[in-house]
């Protein structure tokens, strides 16, 4: 976690400018990109020696005075002002107490009683729950029936290492940015999560996207947005998101997708929840795409 907590402190002083912050340069030619550690010492109000032992991760018990002063001075959010204090100081419970995800089941009647496509994922992105509108719209492949991977389903591990899924976003690169500072943000409070470390380096070894991504050292909180998507069985329809805490687990996120109303992605999305495999009514189809013909196969439980 040293190198960890000093790699993310390089990363975001990097990213500011002197003027931002109120330095002047004097118009002279900067060889590193960012503030100098020197610069952030100052603003933060701590000596230069201790704010390098902190960049090197030979900094112990950094009071909460002090990681404030700092990520001021960087103008950290939120989200990475409790990354900060995560890899500053790592006082996690080991990895290996933690019980196993399990979602309750009044979330899965909540899940199975709703027409908008919702999932939970939990830990390390995993998929802990889904409904049949999610599969359909996430999980149809170019042919007929919802296509889930075999196994345990990774959503970090769709992103970057399955062509179908990926090609499924209209702006993948948005989506694997938010993918991989999810992530991060993980690991920042579970850094002793052996499976999560296995990911990354399966990730790593696999995907030179991931390790691009992963190198710059973004956290991001799942949150809420828009995402466009291509779909083999609808065309393109745009969709909001929202996150939401699940119970009294952190770490179970339920995340639910709506159109906005009489919109094509409205329409969209009431097709495929009426699909069952070219039994909706035509009257019902977005768009001039018929629906293909077939049964497809009843889907598989997750978690």
């Amino acid at each position: 976690m040293g190198k960890e907590l000093g790699d993310f402190l390089r990363s975001r002083r990097a990213r500011v400018r002197p003027d931002d912050v109120g330095l002047p340069t004097y118009g002279e030619r900067r060889r590193v990109a960012g503030l100098r550690r020197e610069e952030v010492a100052l603003l933060a109000g701590v000596s230069v020696p201790y704010y390098v032992r902190l960049e090197q991760g030979r900094a112990a018990n950094v009071s909460d005075e002090i990681l404030g002063a700092i990520a001021r001075a960087l103008a950290l959010d939120e989200t990475e002002r409790a990354h900060l204090r995560n890899v500053a100081r790592p006082d996690r419970p080991r990895a290996a107490r933690r019980p196993s995800q399990r979602v309750r089941p009044t979330i899965r009647l909540m899940l199975d009683a709703t027409e908008a496509p919702a999932f939970v994922v939990g830990r390390r992105s995993e998929l802990l729950a889904c409904n049949r509108p999610a599969a359909l719209l996430f999980f149809s492949g170019a042919g007929v029936e919802p296509r889930m991977p075999d196994g345990g389903v990774n959503c970090a591990r769709l992103v970057f290492l399955d062509e179908p899924f990926r090609a499924l976003y209209r702006d993948w690169e948005h989506k694997a940015r938010e993918t991989v500072a999810f992530l991060r943000l993980d690991a920042g409070r579970h850094p002793d999560d052996p499976e999560l470390a296995r990911l990354i380096g399966e990730l790593s070894m696999k995907s030179t996207d991931f390790r691009r991504l992963w190198a710059e050292h973004d956290v991001r909180e799942r949150s809420n947005g828009r995402v466009h998507l291509d779909h083999p069985l609808v065309g393109e329809l745009a969709l909001h998101y929202e996150s939401l805490r699940v119970g009294d687990d952190p770490d179970q996120v339920l995340i639910t997708y709506l159109a906005e109303p009489g919109s094509p992605g409205e329409q969209a999305l009431r097709f495929l929840a009426s699909w069952h495999g070219g039994t909706a009514g035509a009257e019902e189809r977005p768009g001039e795409r018929p629906a293909p013909s077939g049964t497809p196969a009843p889907l598989p439980q997750t978690g």
